[in-house]
């Protein structure tokens, strides 16, 4: 267990900038939090969920009725057109008219056939300015519907892939998000250990001036060699150097941490040493469930598979038979008046099936339905792999948070014993007893085992975060991670 001592130091790190008034203090949560809604990652991942919201909804309108308004107004000409005369000769004749229209249409798609229910009214106004004669012709309604025969139907499928790709989309975003928290997480542990490396820095200066001061006075009473005074002036270069190289990493990492998540306060920033223990429970099969059901590559498998047969459905619809039978009913009638044209209309009627038989196609039918059947092996295939993958990827990573939670603990009973060692040694040194390698010994491995235990924090944190990243579940709040 960590001991009172290296929550003292750590906390002491940090006295310096608490000290002054223009100094945010920040915990892990929030400089995540921070990054989840200013950073320019989140919105990206923001704009991506409303593009995919959008392409969404042009789906949905594809199963809606639909209902447009075209025509010709005016349809003016004036002009000369050829025109065959009875013995066969060629004449330039005068045309001067106005050829206008309206028509009203609708439209419904119905998608368990692929077939299409169509209406529509139209009205035609047609004036002959050379003859001065004017006629109307209208269709008051009419009604038909066309249905495609041994032919893919495209909105079948679509209502089967559509859901999927969206379901996917908005799963991507929440994870995009917990991708956020990865890359905060590790911009906040880069400046809590250039703040950390600062502070012992700082520290080992400031213990070597006052040895240094110690040993001065030994030489003087010929206590020590001129060879140790020089050591000890080496180790103090070294720690002024080392000042300045951590006071130059700190001032990036905090550059860096404001740039990602969108801090504009010019403030300083101090930073909260993360908790040591997360209240949760990570079992592997709890994990695993919750990643395949929350997970957009899960989705992903059933939709890559899904489209692999859509393509070979539409390969053979496409290569066979293709017909497309037609149907339709209405009224109509030409007059002189617009009055005259909806009076006793005549009934119109038609029916026609169109067709298309391939006869000699040198094998290309053959082909694409073979070329599509084997990429349907091979998504099936890359998916099993891809499981495989998903699933050892989790499982995993929680082995490494287990790891990362049992070596928490050995660093940080490895650190408060490096700082306790370090405390007898200088002690000791003092005193006159040790000698100036041993003290530089001491005090590498006490800076080395606060470090080791800031980089056992980082990899603690970043394991619970890529956990979260891979299910997209809270262990804490026992809950699936959802983003308005």
């Amino acid at each position: 267990m960590k001991s009172a001592f290296i929550i003292a130091f750590i906390l002491s790190s940090f006295k310096l900038f608490s000290q002054v008034n223009d100094t945010i203090r920040l915990s892990l949560q929030q400089v995540v939090e921070m990054a989840k809604q200013k950073s320019i990652a989140s919105k990206q991942a923001v704009t991506v969920k409303e593009t995919k919201y959008w392409e969404w909804k042009t789906y949905k309108s594809n199963y809606q009725p639909q209902l447009s308004l075209n025509g010709v107004l005016p349809g003016y000409s004036k002009s000369f057109v050829e025109v065959q005369q009875p013995n066969g000769t060629i004449e330039f004749q005068p045309v001067h008219n106005d050829n206008a229209a309206l028509n009203m249409s609708f439209s419904q798609s119905i998608a368990a056939t692929g077939g299409t229910i169509f209406g529509t009214t139209q009205i035609q106004r047609f004036d002959d300015f050379d003859r001065k004669n004017t006629l109307y012709n209208s269709v008051p309604y009419g009604i038909g519907y066309s249905q495609p025969i041994f032919q893919f139907n495209q909105l079948k499928w679509d209502n089967k892939i559509e859901p999927l790709k969206y379901n996917e989309s908005k799963q991507a975003y929440v994870e995009s998000m917990e991708q956020i928290a990865i890359v905060a997480s590790g911009y906040f542990f880069d400046l809590l250990l250039a703040q950390v490396n600062y502070r012992i820095a700082d520290t080992n200066l400031v213990n070597t001036k006052n040895i240094l001061r110690i040993a001065n006075e030994k030489l003087d009473i010929g206590k020590i060699s001129k060879n140790e005074i020089l050591q000890l002036q080496l180790e103090q270069l070294k720690a002024e150097k080392a000042v300045g190289i951590a006071k130059r990493d700190m001032e990036i990492a905090t550059l860096n941490l404001r740039t990602y998540t969108g801090l504009s306060s010019n403030d300083k920033i101090a930073l909260d040493l993360p908790e040591s223990t997360i209240d949760m429970n990570v079992e592997t099969d709890k994990v695993l469930k919750e990643a395949y059901e929350n997970r957009s590559d899960a989705i992903a498998f059933v939709r890559r598979i899904a489209e692999a047969k859509r393509d070979v459905i539409k390969a053979k619809g496409d290569n066979g038979l293709n017909a497309t039978l037609t149907a339709r009913l209405g009224y109509s009638k030409s007059a002189g008046t617009i009055s005259k044209v909806y009076q006793s209309p005549q009934d119109q009627q038609l029916l026609q099936l169109e067709f298309d038989i391939p006869i000699l196609d040198w094998g290309r039918s053959k082909s694409r339905t073979n070329t599509a059947q084997a990429n349907l092996k091979f998504a099936e295939y890359a998916v099993e792999q891809d499981k495989q993958t998903f699933t050892q990827e989790i499982v995993t990573q929680v082995t490494l948070f287990d790891m990362m939670k049992d070596q928490l603990v050995i660093t940080a009973q490895a650190d408060s014993i490096a700082s306790e060692k370090y405390q007898i040694a200088k002690d000791r040194y003092v005193l006159g007893n040790l000698s100036i390698t041993d003290l530089s010994i001491a005090f590498q491995e006490k800076d080395q085992a606060k470090r080791d235990y800031i980089s056992a924090l980082r990899d603690f944190w970043g394991a619970y975060y890529e956990l979260r990243y891979l299910s997209l579940y809270d262990f804490e709040k026992n809950q699936k991670i959802t983003y308005q």
